[in-house]
C-alpha cells in the first residue's frame, strides 16, 4: 500500500506560488520592479583593485564590525583560558 496522507489531499489547500511572472498586485505594467537593480553597483566596488579584502570594502561600517567581531572573538578566548585555568585549580578549605 505505500505511505498515505494524513490529510486528504482535498483539504490541503492551494499549493504555494514560489515565483510568477506576473507583476506585483496594485502596480501598474510600468512599475514592474520594486527597486533599482544594485548588483551593477556593488560588482564596481567589491571588485576594485584598492588592496583590500573584500569583508572590508565598503568603508567604515565593515570596519567597526570587523573590529568588534574580533574583540569579541580575543576577550572570549582570553575568558575561556581564564575560566579554564581557576577551573583546573585545586579546592582548598
Amino acid at each position: 500500500q505505500g505511505l498515505k496522507s494524513l490529510v486528504p489531499i482535498e483539504s490541503r489547500g492551494p499549493h504555494p506560488i514560489f515565483g510568477t511572472s506576473k507583476p506585483a498586485s496594485g502596480l501598474s505594467a510600468t512599475d514592474t520592479f520594486l527597486g533599482t537593480n544594485k548588483v551593477p553597483d556593488l560588482q564596481r566596488v567589491f571588485q576594485r583593485s584598492d588592496g583590500l579584502p573584500v569583508h572590508l570594502k565598503r568603508g567604515y561600517p565593515d570596519r567597526m564590525l570587523y573590529r568588534t567581531t574580533m574583540a569579541l572573538t580575543i576577550g572570549g578566548t582570553f575568558y575561556c583560558l581564564v575560566a579554564l585555568y581557576i577551573a583546573s585549580q585545586p579546592k582548598t578549605k
